[in-house]
């Protein structure tokens, strides 16, 4: 099993709050809800046919899953304050570009799906700050143009529109 490499996630306290109430919910409340279903499907006698075990064991992977996500994102969490609104792109930032040549533009979240989630309403692409183009445009603020290298070798272009905290 190949060790996936572990990125800091730059989250507000107000965010860490809400992870850490997730899973204090999963782990007190949801697990010994699903581990008494369980107990009970037993007592029914016959697992192969018993559709209430089946489900409650799958309910039970699911959200022993979640709970060592929430885990996982908590320990490889840093806190910090909401960016300033001072225009220049940094982690938490909310940001548009235009590619070179484009009279389009995109917005993404510059951080972490994680921050996303706490926010269902939201639908935004996530980069990564360590990301090719999350580093290029680390530090730029409107107007500002940066350049950075696909995977592919082709070096594409970019100007910062706007960056604003998320």
């Amino acid at each position: 099993m190949t060790q996936q490499p572990t990125e800091t996630i730059w989250v507000t306290q107000e965010a860490y709050a809400r992870l850490q109430e997730e899973l204090t919910q999963l782990k007190d409340v949801v697990m010994p809800d699903i581990t008494s279903k369980i107990a009970a499907a037993r007592e029914e006698g016959d697992l192969k046919e018993n559709g209430g075990y089946h489900a409650a064991r799958e309910e039970q992977g699911k959200t022993d899953a979640r709970i060592r996500q929430l885990e996982d994102l908590l320990r490889r969490s840093e806190v910090g304050e909401k960016p300033a609104d001072d225009g220049v792109v940094e982690a938490g930032m909310k940001v548009t570009i235009r590619f070179k040549g484009d009279t389009d533009t995109e917005t993404f979240l510059l951080g972490s799906r994680e921050l996303l989630s706490l926010d269902s309403a939201v639908d935004l692409d996530v980069y990564s700050p360590t990301s090719p183009l999350g580093a290029a445009i680390l530090g730029k603020k409107a107007g500002d143009e940066a350049s950075y290298e696909t995977p592919t070798g082709a070096t594409i272009s970019v100007e910062v529109v706007e960056a604003k905290p998320f």
